[in-house]
């Protein structure tokens, strides 16, 4: 049978001493490795840069799929996996689902990573 994966509240952006402050403990790995895992794709990564630049900071579903040159469901999928982890927020208006980055969730996780970096 298939080991089952620890199931870890992502909502909160990652917190965490730096890994370069000293060798950190495997709850802390895990938690800043699911939130690379899920950046770690180059859909998202490019889901990730257009809501950050998006002039209204936000954007919906159907533009992000036609940007992006896929289709609404496998956008769907792709931001529920940076929602998971706590990357981006939703809202739903209408027919439409809004997303919008959680900057404070970036910036934590550059922070745990390099605490130099966004300063």
């Amino acid at each position: 049978m298939p080991k089952a994966l620890p199931v870890i509240d992502m909502s909160a952006p990652v917190c965490c001493p730096p890994v370069a402050a000293a060798p950190v403990d495997d709850a802390a790995a895990l938690e800043v490795a699911l939130r690379l895992k899920a950046i770690a794709d180059p859909v998202r990564v490019k889901l990730m840069s257009l809501l950050l630049t998006s002039t209204t900071g936000e954007a919906n579903s159907g533009d992000l799929a036609a940007t992006v040159g896929l289709s609404e469901s496998t956008v769907s999928h792709h931001l529920a996996q940076l929602r998971n982890a706590g990357l981006i927020e939703s809202e739903r208006r209408g027919m439409n689902t809004f997303h919008h980055a959680r900057r404070d969730a970036l910036s934590a996780l550059c922070a745990v990573l390099d605490p130099n970096c966004c300063g």
